[in-house]
């Protein structure tokens, strides 16, 4: 078993290994699935922006999508002149939008506002969209629901039709879903941009469906739209997948550091925390273990090393009691887990692994230079 392997083969925890192979085979999978009608494939770099992985995936993509100058810069370091760069955010600044500008092939505007004020700085150098809320929700949770009330994410549908910018723009973005089996909600939302926009839609260039729909399935029908839109409105269709792409090829190995009795159940504190890994906390879900098992009469709460009280991963089932010295891998976790970790109670960073199918390689390690640099109060200093 593959997380049986990076327990044998690191040599300490805690540690992020990310399969390469896999995000390898999920990209050629799409591509294959999709043909040459299918969309074109951007990667959402907020999942998981580590440059040497951006590197290694640009020549399976056509571009990527990034939320910032900085995740821009980085983007543009990797793709080296290679795909195109998109960009959306709710924060475009002032200072910023030129850079933006020269950096980025496509900006999706988040606001009329925002258009109104800087398209014109920015239509020299980059295609001028605007990221549109279509006003349709498929999630129960708000927290991450891009169409919840009052939402921050996009112009109103219904803001947009009549407000005359259409002659101006040349493309729109949205995004409805997080962590989506199926193309369903898709389907709903594009019929809802074709009521409310009809043949305006014809006056667009591009289209880029946002992300958030797992890659596991239906991605035929993935295709299927994607050739309509291009054969009724000559639009370009992109689709850009972050979590999708790196979520399933990414594990958190940790190692037992103590095990005590608390109130009649056993406690299992290990050399990694939930601020490794902020979406436990955050969401108040427990990520998948590759020790756990169905049956067993061992249960055990795995805990983080902080001083937080809700430093805890959970409960599981396992089928021997946990013991000091025991590594456990945490499946799943290649997205959203880095890019929001964290060193509270100055608990270092994972370091970080490649695995090729046959070799684990150290790509990124961190000591207390690393964290005295965060917290030395030294100006200017990199």
């Amino acid at each position: 078993m593959l997380t049986e392997t990076f327990k044998r083969l690191l040599p300490e925890t805690p540690a992020f290994v990310y399969d390469q192979t896999a995000i390898d085979q999920i990209l050629l999978r799409f591509k294959e699935a999709t043909g040459e009608s299918g969309p074109k494939l951007l990667y959402s770099v907020k999942s998981f922006p580590f440059l040497p992985l951006l590197r290694r995936i640009a020549p399976y993509v056509d571009g990527f999508s990034a939320s910032s100058l900085f995740e821009a810069k980085l983007c543009a370091e990797a793709l080296a002149g290679r795909g195109s760069l998109h960009i959306t955010t709710p924060g475009f600044r002032p200072g910023e939008i030129e850079e933006i500008g020269r950096l980025c092939d496509f900006i999706s505007f988040n606001s009329l506002g925002q258009f109104d004020r800087w398209a014109e700085r920015v239509e020299g150098t980059a295609s001028v969209g605007l990221r549109v809320n279509p006003q349709r929700s498929f999630l129960p949770d708000p927290r991450y629901d891009p169409c919840r009330p009052y939402s921050k994410l996009g112009v109103p549908l219904d803001h947009l039709a009549g407000a005359g910018r259409m002659e101006r723009l040349q493309g729109l973005h949205f995004h409805t879903v997080f962590d989506c089996a199926g193309f369903g909600p898709l389907v709903e939302t594009l019929a809802e941009l074709e009521n409310k926009l009809g043949e305006d839609l014809k006056r667009l260039r591009w289209i880029n469906l946002g992300g958030g729909y797992r890659l596991d399935r239906e991605l035929e029908h993935m295709a299927g739209l994607s050739t309509r839109l291009q054969h009724d409105y000559g639009l370009d269709v992109y689709f850009e997948p972050g979590k999708a792409v790196t979520g399933p090829a990414g594990y958190l190995v940790a190692s037992v550091i103590d095990v005590f009795g608390s109130g009649g159940k056993t406690v299992a504190i290990l050399d990694s925390s939930i601020n490794h890994h902020p979406e436990v906390f955050e969401y108040q879900r427990s990520p998948r273990l590759a020790e756990s098992c169905g049956e067993g009469e061992e249960r055990a709460i795995l805990a983080g090393a902080t001083c937080l009280a809700g430093d805890l991963f959970g409960e599981y089932t396992l089928p021997v009691p946990p013991r000091i010295g025991d590594r456990l891998v945490f499946k799943d976790v290649g997205a959203y887990t880095l890019v929001k970790a964290n060193r509270f109670n100055g608990h270092n960073l994972p370091s970080i692994y490649r695995w090729d199918g046959k070799v684990l390689y150290l790509e990124q390690s961190y000591g207390y230079q690393d964290y005295r640099q965060q917290w030395a109060g030294e100006p200017g200093r990199q």
